[in-house]
Formats: C-alpha cells, structure tokens, sequence
C-alpha cells in the first residue's frame, strides 16, 4: 500500500468501487477520516468505506477535456 495512502482521498474527488462499478456507478467523496472514507454514489447513495479493506479508484471525469495554454 502507498504511504499516506488515504491522503489521496481528499473532499471533491471522484471515485468508483471497481468492485461494484455498473451497481454504484461514480462518487463524489465527501469526507475522509483516517482510513475511513464517506462517498456520494450516484446510484447508491452515501457509503463509509474502509479503504484499508476496499480500494477505490480515484477517476479524472474531465479526462476528455484538455485545457490548451
């Protein structure tokens, strides 16, 4: 596991279950305690999730967008 592994899961950021992907679809954190981390699921709902038990991955949804300089 990465060190300071749940200081990746910040307010704001989107993730999904892969687990459980297609049920829960995309989440919003909304607060992250320790290893304790509160989602906003779009289809679901909230959910605490133990991320020293389920990995969740962090996803970009503006990965399409691209700023130009």
């Amino acid at each position: 596991m990465i060190e300071n592994y749940s200081s990746l899961f910040t307010p704001g950021i989107f993730v999904i279950n892969p687990n459980k992907k297609n049920e829960w679809g995309i989440g919003q954190i909304q607060s992250s305690i320790n290893e304790l981390i509160t989602v906003n699921f779009e289809n679901v709902g909230k959910k605490t999730i133990d991320i020293s038990e389920i990995n969740l991955e962090i996803i970009n949804i503006n990965e399409t967008s691209r700023s130009i300089s």
